[in-house]
């Protein structure tokens, strides 16, 4: 009998042949009739999508159907994959299906759709050329190539955006490099937000400037402080007649002449250029960038750069008016926290005493 012969082995007599031809019609009879099952099981719905697929596999597994016919059996398959959100088996089926029939439409459709599901944009792309190709007046193919058109045409705009968010940071990082300023960790950050220093056109730097009034912790904000500017210009119109008192400072105590400006020196580290890199980046469209190419020296933290203060010197150096931004900010022992942080302290308080003795530190 055909049904003991060996795998790949030739029937010898008439009979072996009319049993492997029996043999032959009952699977394909069984695979056409698992195909309509499969078709059934999709018709009833979700909840024998499972079914459909076995049925399809099932059918599949028989190997008695023609190239053309198993592509179908693939193409469902992958129909059914789609509807259940299988993408990547539903993108491996209808491969599989136009590899046993170029021409298959549907298979090329649900190729192009589970790419499209997956992002893969060009893969996509390509299978809606081809697809138009074989059936030039296809709608569901030509929509689907509107939509990829689109998305290719808003993720160039997004490359294009994090293409220039990062040659705007790098360029940046270079002029604070050049000035020999160091950058540590950004601190206050519930106050600053994103604000971050702007390079201008003639290649001047300009910082959003943070000032704590450090006997009651409230704050200020000078937005646009330009590295050539003096401390004296700005006190003096903060701190000018025409402008109302501070709204907590109910008995004007904090008078042009009766403030002084400090900035903390710390122990803290500077940051590497990459890290300087993804601070700048922060809430611009490359924030999760993880290509940026830099020299690997620039990936090592700054740590022969020692910030704290010199043995017996005070933790708070005092900001002379006179000098410019640049200036204070260049000083070895000057780390930036993010941007620049002044305390505003009035020199007539008790406050003021302990402040100066290192007796009070702001809050962790």
């Amino acid at each position: 009998m055909a049904l003991w012969m060996e795998e790949g082995s030739n029937p010898l007599t008439e009979s072996e042949k009319a049993d492997l031809d029996a043999i032959s019609a009952i699977k394909e009879s069984a695979a056409l009739e698992l195909k309509e099952k499969g078709n059934e099981f999709v018709r009833l719905g979700r909840k024998h999508y499972s079914d459909a697929i076995d049925c399809y596999t099932r059918a599949i597994n028989q190997k008695v159907l023609s190239n053309s016919e198993n592509s179908v059996l693939f193409a469902n398959r992958a129909h059914v994959n789609l509807l259940l959100g299988n993408y990547r088996r539903a993108l491996n089926d209808a491969e599989e299906a136009i590899n046993l029939c170029p021409t298959n439409i549907k298979a090329i459709y649900r190729a192009a759709k589970a790419s499209l599901s997956l992002n893969l944009l060009d893969e996509a792309k390509s299978y809606c050329v081809s697809g138009i190709k074989c059936d030039p007046n296809n709608v569901e193919i030509k929509k689907i190539e509107e939509q990829i058109d689109s998305l290719k045409s808003e993720q160039e705009q997004r490359e294009a955006q994090v293409r220039k968010a990062i040659a705007e940071a790098e360029k940046l990082v270079s002029a604070i490099v050049h000035r020999g300023l160091k950058i540590g960790k950004a601190t206050y950050q519930e106050l600053t937000g994103l604000r971050k220093p702007v390079l201008d056109k003639n290649n001047i730097l300009h910082w959003p400037v943070l000032l704590l009034y450090a006997e009651v912790m409230s704050s200020d904000f000078i937005e646009d402080f330009c590295e050539t500017d003096m401390f004296s210009a700005h006190l003096d119109m903060m701190f000018s007649e025409g402008c109302p008192p501070l709204p907590w400072d109910v008995e004007n105590k904090y008078t042009r002449e009766a403030v002084e400006l400090y900035y903390e020196v710390g122990s803290g580290i500077c940051l590497s250029k990459v890290n300087i890199i993804r601070h700048l980046l922060e809430g611009t469209a490359a924030s999760n960038a993880e290509n940026l190419v830099l020299d690997e020296k620039d990936a090592i933290e700054c740590s022969n750069h020692d910030t704290s203060a010199n043995e017996g010197s005070s933790k708070w150096i005092k900001v002379n008016e006179k000098r410019t931004l640049h200036d204070v900010l260049k000083a070895p022992n000057c780390l930036i926290p993010g941007i620049p942080v002044f305390y505003v302290v009035w020199r007539n308080s008790k406050f003021y005493k302990d402040f100066k003795a290192g007796r009070w530190g702001p809050p962790s």
